[in-house]
This record gives structure tokens, C-alpha cells and sequence, in this order.
């Protein structure tokens, strides 16, 4: 192998290798074990989310593969239809088009187009990543077969009454022109204002008070136009006497009734609430209680754009609102009315006040403009009925959460679920397989001529819905309709349920809740009872950055995993962080902060490094703060494992490793990592089967660093180059030497493929393996009787003597050049025994002249000290050191440490600097002076001992 690991240099050839052989596809002869992707939109590109994601369940999958389970890990992508809608409509506006002026037939076309020539970024990206997912059984969940699940989805929910469509209010985005689910409305706290309006009342009628009008409150005054009522609380005195009685709705001089409704807070405002059923949910409910017409004052057809209407274009208040509406607010845009009607109230004396207002405005999580609740014609599933059997299948276990606290989150949602609206207002989707005649009936049906013959419809005009279907109704068929349904193909009937389902919490209710509902619904076990999507739910956290904040453009800490893996200079990544900014002060900022974090922009570390890093901080149900120094951290490891593989074939190649058997004699070294090995292997298994990667990666980097490389190779030196030490102990050596790493790539695989391949194919024949791969190789099993308690006591008790000895020459500043006498006091017959069989490698690997037991009654020269157990080993100091030059060079270090405490100390003790100075700059101060005070103590105490000698 090459001496220097070179990430770049075998990470693509290997993963072409892999997929060109086939590799990925089902091939075990074991139980089936199915993972399958969360479809990324196709109009994205990967994000750290994504990267954390995508390691976790290709952990999953490499672990099951070695285990001998028929894996399956299906990938594919989402057609995300509002998403990928605005991204052209966006480029046609570039060229001065919109899609209204190309008709639906021909946008459409665009849109494939653009799907065809960027649609596979994602698809690059998640190989970069390693992701060993079957790629010929890539889906798109607008190919023909999902296309057709969809549609008989739809149809069988519709025969069994549990789709409809009814003329409801639901979230207007008024920036896409489309419905959207309360699930994709995000609520954000803002200032705003409350205005107290008078409506004068009726035929002479006055409050008990003696006033001739009432005050009513609202944060949206714009919507008085569209008022059914007022209403009141049945138990308030004030107002007892007025209720049934009518008001003069101002402006517009329509009469509207008094109503008493408990939804009423008395304690708020006036107690009198404006009732406006058509735009506002609250509103809607009291009147469908109170039998209240619901006005619409929203323009149905703002615009006609060459032969399409647009629908409700911009929230433009309507031309003609119940045939009363004043000129001067026709066509007004809704805040531009809210103005000038505030000002009309104002003129006119009936303005009472205005308040400051804290409020929650409701907008769309894509668009970002405020939402309008609208009544409009929408499908819409109902949910209830559905979610009875999903709510029951996590209660009995059929489907477990990982962690389970996330079951309480689902819990809650489900049991106050709302029907689901699942008609929107796009051209780019699966298009309501439903039909309308003239006359407005409609027929539901999986394509037009079933329509017509199952109706006898002979050659009645009929129009298609022009909605399409709510994104998340296709991928809540996902892991059913990916496998093939409605056909009951072997592959469905093989890997379904499929097994875990790897999600962050953030799309329970949009992804998992449906999935769980929709499946259970549509596809069976053969005795006819609901069949579960996955047993398993295992959810992760957020990717957030070191300090723990949300990555986000707007705060300019965005990474891109293939940055890390690849590398980016600093011009390069400014300009993806900053690039599009509309703000010059914000993109100055951000261009500020990235040039302090990465001053020469960021290293490649490669994939094995990132992937090591996020399943290291793959802690259940934890948002993970990613750190570019575990990073480096994780790729110095992969160094380590690397230049360890470079030394075993050094010490192998050629040589005999006994793998054909040959007679081989094994050290108390050999039999201790032979027994670490065991206790390793069940650990990391122990660990991946619960979904604590964490734990299985910090398993396994403690094995490989701090006991194979550090003290292994360490102590297997003298027998490797001791040309006289017998040829069964070298060829034990070897062969444990060999294997044990052997073992630890196959351990280390899920985790880093790249790197645990590269090395396996060199070594595999010295170990005695055979294999075109290492993924397809079985997974390590512990064998208890490897286990030697004896071995690793006795080798614990060498390296706490090597250590003892080490923490001397630090402390003393003695060479480790130099050759030192050893005395060790307080030995039993054990330590005795492990010194007999030990003194040799001992002498060599702590360069010791001599190791002698002090004697009985013998007193023991002035020496330093270290503790193996309750033994002393002893340095004598006489001729190691010049005692007054030591003493005097303590001196000087301790001045400089004494200085610099009370330097730094009087600096945290000014009142003056540490009420201006930021947060992380005095955490920075405190961390200085808490280590110098260490540093102080230590050499205090080192110069006491010196002096004592």
C-alpha cells in the first residue's frame, strides 16, 4: 500500500467497483432485512442532514449484509411538487414566460426537462457518500408504477368512503396560488396590533351601559367586510339583553345578527368577537353552530394570463362582496385595504383605539408569506377512521419508536388528528384521477374510460380535475408502492413490512403518521389483518453547528457534507454562502464569520472521516452538534488505521502467518488482544442492535487505537525482530498480528467501507481469506472461549508498569534515551510471576538497564515513585539528573505560571471587563486560568519531590 492515505485515491474507483458488480442488490440467503430510503426532493442536493442520515442507515444496511440477512436498501426521490414547481417557474420568469403562457401540457414538459438535467445531483451525491443502496431498483415517485399505485390508492380510499371533497377553509398560500396542510404552516411571533372597533347597533338598541354601539377587537381588520355576526358569551350580563338583537356592520351597512357562543373569552377586550366564517378557522366553527352565511371577500379571479384564469392571484379583496361592497376597497390588496379601512373607521369616529399586540401570523413554511384561510372546494382524507389502527399498532408494539419517547409525540398527534387536505392547486404532481360533467358531478375512477364505462357515461363531455395530489399522499405509499403495489410481486411479499425506518423528529407527522395509516389501510397479510410499513422507527436529531444553533443560509453556518469530503477552497465557499444575498450587511457577516472558522477555506478529509464523525454523534434522539475537530479527529484515526495496516504487512508479507494451520505458540500479548478482540466484537454487535452508533464507534476506535495500535503493536515488537525468539511464538505472532486486524476491518466496515476495503484486499490472503469483497464477508462473532481473563490481567499489569515508568521520565525530565535502574518495592507472588514472564519485553519497550525487587529490610534509595497496583516501582535519581539545575529550571516555569494566574485572574476579577466582554471570550479567559492553576500545582509538587531527594 501506499505509505500515506490518500482518501481521493480509492474512494470512487471502489464504490464503481462495487456497484458494477452488483454488490448492493439482495444476494443473502438469511431473513430478509429491508431499509428504505427517505425519497430526498429531486430538486435538491444533499445537506448535512442528509449525510448524518444517509450513514446511519448505511451502517444499518453493511451490518445486516455481513450478517447474512437478504438486505434490501431501496433508494429513490421525491418529485416535490411545490418545490420543484417554483424552481422553474422561476427560470421561466428569467426569460420573461410564466407557466400560465405555456399552458399545462407544455409546462410540464419543462419540468421534465429540468428533472432529466438536474435531477441526478442527489443521486451523485449520496454515492459520494458510500451509500450502498440497489440502485437498479432506483424509483421516482412520478414513474409510471408509482403514478399508477397513486391512483388506485386514491381510488380504493374514495370506494371506502374516506376520501371526499368539500367545500371547507384551508391554508391558502397566496404566493403559489395552492392549499397547503396545517403541517407546512409555521406560526411566527410577531408585534402586531389589536384595533377596537365600534359597530353601531340596530333599531335603536343600547348595552346596559347606555352605549348605542358595541367595541369589537380583531388583528385583521381588513376581514370586516366579510362579518356574519358578532358574538358574545352567553353568561355576560353586559350584553344578555342584545343577544338575537342585530348590528350595522360599518362601511358595508349590512345588518348582522347578535349571536352568544361560549368560544367567547369575557376577559378578553370587550367580550365581543367579530365572526367572519369564510377567513378565519375559529370563525368557521361558531358558524357552523350559528348557521352563518360564509362571505368570501377574496377575488376568486384576480387575473386571466393568456387563455388560464388564475386562481385567487394575490389575495385581492373581491369586486363584489355580497353586492355591498364599496368601490373604493375593489381589487385592494389585502393589507392595502387593511389601511385604508382603518382609515375609513377613523373618519367616520367609529376607530376606539389601537393597542400593541403580540401575535402568532401564520405563513407558509416555503413560500414565507402570511397564509389566508379561504373557503374553497378541496379533497381531503379522513384521517380519524385511519388513525385508529396506526394509533394501536405502536400501543402493541408492532411498530416501536427509537428512543421511545418519540411514541408520545406521535400519540398526540394522532389522537387529535384533522381530516387531511390533500388537493392542491399545482400543475406538477399526480394529477385527482376524478372527473367532472357539465353540470358539475363528479366520477372517480383510475382513468377516464373506467369512469365512463362504470358510470355508462357513453360520450358526456367530462373535464379532469385540474389539482394535483398533496406530495406527501405518494410518499406515504412509499415503502409499499416502491415494491410494486397493487401487484402482489415477490418483492413485496419478501420486504415488506420493511425493517427500520431511519427519520429525523421533524417529519413525523408529515411522513411516518401517513405512512402508517395509508399501509395499514391498503395492504394486507395473506389472513387479511393490516400489515405494518416497518417495525422500527428510529429517530435521530437535527445536524446543528458547534455551538449548538440551527444550520440555516440566513445565519451563514451552512455545510455541505461534499465539502468535507472533497474539500472546498475559502473563495469557493464564500460564494456558495453568500451568493443570491439580497442584504449586503448580512452577506458581510456571514463572509466575516466563514473567513474566522476557515481561514484557508476546508480540508478533504474524505468520506470514511465524515461518516465516522456523524455516527460517533449518532446518540438517540439527540440534535447533534457537529465539530469540525471531530472531523480531523476522525481522520487522523483513519491515519492510524492505515499506517497500522502498513506495519503488519511490513512484518507479513512473505512471511509464515500459520493460517494453514502450522504450529504457533501464543504469548500472553497474543492471547490478551485475542480476548480484547472477543469482548469488542460483542460490543460493537450489542450496540448496533440497539441503535447506539455512538457507543458501537467509540468501541470500536478504543479497540484500534488505544489497544491494537498503541499497545499492541508496541509490545509484539521484540518478538517480531528478535531474529533468535523460536519460530512457533514469531508465526503466533504473526498470525494474531494478521487476523486480529483482519477482524477489526470487518468490525470497522459499517463505519468507514473505503478505507476497511482498500486494506482487506491487500491483506486478505496472509490472513487466510477469500472473498471478491469485503462487504459480502461475515460478520466478526465473539467466541467466549477466547476470552482469557488471566492474559489481560497480566498485560494490564505491563502496561500500568510502562506507564509508571513513562509518567517518571516526564516528570523528571529524564531521556528516554537513557537507560534507567528499575527497584520495585511492595511486590507480591503475583507481581513477582508477571515480572519473571514480562522482564525481557519490559527491558526493551522502557529502555531499562536493570528491574530488581527491593529485598526485605532493605531501604529503598531516594528515588521517584509511580504505583502498579499497591507495588512501587522506583527511579532511583542519584546521577539522572543535576537536582539544582532541575530546581532552578521549575523555578523560572512556576514564575511564569504565577504570573499568568494573576494576570488572567485579575482580569476575570474586573467587574468592568467582564460585564462588556462576550460570553464566549470569558468562557475562553476562565478555561486559561483554570489550566494554569493546574499547571502551577503540578510543578509545585514536582519541585517538592525534587527538593526532597
Amino acid at each position: 500500500m501506499d505509505k500515506t492515505y490518500q482518501p481521493h485515491a480509492i474512494e470512487t474507483s471502489w464504490y464503481q467497483t462495487w456497484e458494477k458488480n452488483n454488490y448492493f442488490a439482495p444476494q443473502g440467503s438469511g431473513e430478509p432485512y429491508t431499509i428504505m430510503i427517505p425519497p430526498p426532493n429531486v430538486t435538491g442536493s444533499l445537506h448535512m442532514g442528509h449525510g448524518f442520515n444517509n450513514a446511519i442507515m448505511d451502517a444499518l444496511i453493511r451490518f445486516r449484509r455481513m450478517q447474512g440477512r437478504n438486505t434490501l436498501w431501496q433508494p429513490g426521490t421525491d418529485h416535490a411538487g411545490i418545490a420543484t414547481q417554483m424552481v422553474v417557474e422561476r427560470q421561466l420568469a428569467a426569460q420573461g414566460v410564466s407557466r400560465h403562457d405555456l399552458g399545462r401540457e407544455k409546462f410540464l414538459e419543462k419540468v421534465w426537462e429540468w428533472k432529466e438535467q438536474s435531477g441526478g445531483t442527489i443521486t451523485r451525491q449520496i454515492r459520494r457518500l458510500g451509500s450502498s443502496v440497489d440502485w437498479t431498483r432506483e424509483r421516482f415517485t412520478m414513474d409510471d408504477g408509482l403514478s399508477d399505485a397513486v391512483k388506485e390508492a386514491f381510488v380504493r380510499l374514495h370506494e371506502d368512503g374516506l376520501i371526499y371533497r368539500g367545500k371547507r377553509l384551508v391554508n391558502w398560500d397566496t404566493k403559489f396560488h395552492t392549499a397547503i396542510s396545517d403541517l407546512e404552516v409555521e406560526n411566527h411571533d410577531e408585534k402586531g396590533s389589536l384595533w377596537n372597533l365600534r359597530y353601531p347597533l340596530a333599531d335603536g338598541q343600547k348595552t346596559a351601559d347606555g352605549k348605542n354601539y358595541l367595541i369589537v377587537a380583531t388583528t385583521r381588520p381588513e376581514t370586516m367586510l366579510g362579518d356574519s355576526a358578532v358574538a358574545v358569551h352567553p353568561e355576560d350580563e353586559r350584553y344578555k339583553n342584545l343577544i338575537g338583537t342585530f348590528v350595522e356592520l360599518p362601511l358595508v351597512g349590512r345588518r348582522i345578527p347578535i349571536v352568544a357562543d361560549e368560544y367567547c373569552d369575557p376577559e378578553f377586550g370587550t367580550g365581543c368577537v367579530k365572526i367572519t366564517p369564510a377567513h378565519d378557522f375559529n370563525d368557521y366553527e361558531v358558524g357552523k353552530r350559528h348557521n352563518l352565511p360564509l362571505i368570501n371577500i377574496f377575488d376568486k379571479n384576480a387575473a386571466v394570463l393568456a387563455h388560464a384564469q388564475v386562481f385567487n392571484l394575490d389575495g385581492n379583496v373581491n369586486h363584489d362582496v355580497d353586492g355591498s361592497l364599496p368601490a373604493q376597497f375593489a381589487g385592494l390588496d389585502r393589507f392595502e385595504a387593511r389601511k385604508q379601512i382603518v382609515a375609513a373607521f377613523e373618519q367616520l369616529g367609529l376607530l376606539e383605539k389601537i393597542e400593541d399586540h403580540a401575535l402568532k401570523v401564520p405563513k407558509g413554511d416555503r413560500s414565507g408569506t402570511v397564509i389566508e384561510p379561504w373557503l374553497t372546494d378541496q379533497w381531503y382524507v379522513s384521517t380519524k377512521p385511519l388513525a385508529e389502527p396506526a394509533i394501536a399498532a405502536v400501543e402493541d408494539g408492532r411498530i416501536q419508536f427509537v428512543p421511545k419517547q418519540y411514541e408520545n409525540m406521535y400519540f398526540s398527534w394522532m389522537r387529535d388528528i384533522q381530516d387531511w387536505c390533500i388537493s392542491r392547486q399545482l400543475w406538477w404532481g399526480h394529477r385527482i384521477p376524478a372527473w367532472y360533467d357539465e353540470e358539475g358531478n363528479v366520477y372517480v375512477g383510475r382513468n377516464e374510460a373506467e369512469v365512463r364505462a362504470k358510470h355508462n357515461l357513453g360520450d358526456l363531455p367530462l373535464t379532469q380535475d385540474e389539482d394535483v395530489l398533496d406530495t406527501w399522499f405518494s410518499s406515504g405509499l412509499w415503502t409499499f408502492s416502491t415494491l410494486g403495489w397493487p401487484e402482489q410481486t415477490e418483492f413485496l411479499k419478501t420486504f415488506h413490512p420493511t425493517d427500520v425506518l431511519v427519520t429525523g423528529f421533524d417529519i413525523i407527522f408529515f411522513w411516518v403518521a401517513r405512512m402508517i395509516m395509508l399501509t395499514m389501510h391498503l395492504v394486507k397479510n395473506e389472513d387479511g389483518s393490516a400489515q405494518v410499513p416497518f417495525k422500527t422507527v428510529y429517530v435521530h436529531g437535527l445536524v446543528r453547528d458547534s455551538q449548538g444553533h440551527k444550520m440555516s443560509k440566513s445565519k451563514g453556518n451552512v455545510l455541505d457534507p461534499l465539502d468535507i469530503v472533497d474539500g472546498i477552497d475559502l473563495d469557493t465557499l464564500l460564494e456558495k454562502r453568500t451568493s443570491g444575498m439580497m442584504q449586503p450587511k448580512l452577506a458581510e457577516k456571514i463572509a466575516k464569520q466563514t473567513k474566522a472558522e476557515f481561514p484557508e477555506g476546508i480540508n478533504s478529509y474524505g468520506t470514511d472521516a465524515l461518516r465516522f464523525t456523524f455516527l460517533s454523534l449518532a446518540s438517540t434522539g439527540r440534535d447533534v452538534k457537529f465539530d469540525m475537530g471531530r472531523v480531523e479527529g476522525y481522520r487522523n484515526f483513519c491515519n492510524k488505521l492505515w499506517n497500522a495496516a502498513n506495519f503488519v504487512i511490513e512484518n507479513t508479507d512473505g512471511q509464515d502467518t500459520g493460517v494453514n494451520d502450522e504450529p504457533v505458540e501464543l504469548s500472553s500479548v497474543d492471547r490478551w488482544i485475542i480476548s480484547a478482540l472477543q469482548r469488542t466484537e460483542a460490543e460493537v454487535t450489542r450496540h448496533l442492535d440497539g441503535f447506539r452508533f455512538d457507543l458501537a464507534a467509540q468501541t470500536l476506535y478504543e479497540f484500534v487505537w488505544d489497544q491494537y495500535c498503541a499497545w499492541y503493536l508496541e509490545l509484539v515488537k521484540p518478538v517480531l525482530w528478535d531474529e533468535n525468539a523460536p519460530i512457533e511464538r514469531q508465526r503466533g505472532t504473526r498470525r494474531t498480528l494478521i487476523r486480529v486486524l483482519e477482524v477489526a476491518l470487518r468490525l470497522a466496515h459499517p463505519f468507514m467501507p473505503f478505507i476497511t476495503e482498500e486494506i482487506w484486499q491487500r491483506i486478505k490472503g496472509q490472513a487466510g481469506k477469500n472473498g471478491a469483497t469485503l462487504m459480502l464477508q461475515p460478520w466478526p462473532v465473539a467466541v467466549e472461549e477466547r476470552i482469557d481473563a488471566a492474559a489481560e490481567g497480566d498485560i494490564e499489569w505491563v502496561k500500568a508498569f510502562m506507564l509508571g515508568v513513562r509518567q517518571i521520565r516526564g516528570e523528571m525530565n529524564i531521556s528516554m534515551a537513557k537507560r534507567i535502574d528499575i527497584i520495585l518495592a511492595n511486590a507480591n507472588d503475583e507481581d513477582r510471576r508477571r515480572l519473571a514472564d514480562n522482564e525481557p519485553l519490559l527491558k526493551k519497550l522502557a529502555k531499562l538497564e536493570t528491574i530488581r525487587v527491593l529485598a526485605a529490610g532493605e531501604e529503598a534509595p531516594m528515588s521517584a515513585t509511580a504505583l502498579v497496583g499497591d507495588m512501587q516501582v522506583l527511579v532511583p535519581m542519584a546521577g539522572l539528573i543535576d537536582k539544582d539545575a532541575e530546581l532552578a529550571r521549575l523555578d523560572k516555569e512556576i514564575q511564569r505560571l504565577d504570573g499568568e494566574v494573576k494576570r488572567v485572574g485579575g482580569k476575570l476579577g474586573n467587574e468592568g471587563f467582564v460585564a462588556k466582554a462576550p460570553a464566549e471570550v470569558i468562557e475562553k479567559e476562565r478555561a486559561k486560568l483554570a489550566e494554569a492553576e493546574q499547571a502551577l500545582a503540578n510543578l509545585t509538587e514536582q519541585r517538592s519531590r525534587i527538593a526532597s531527594l
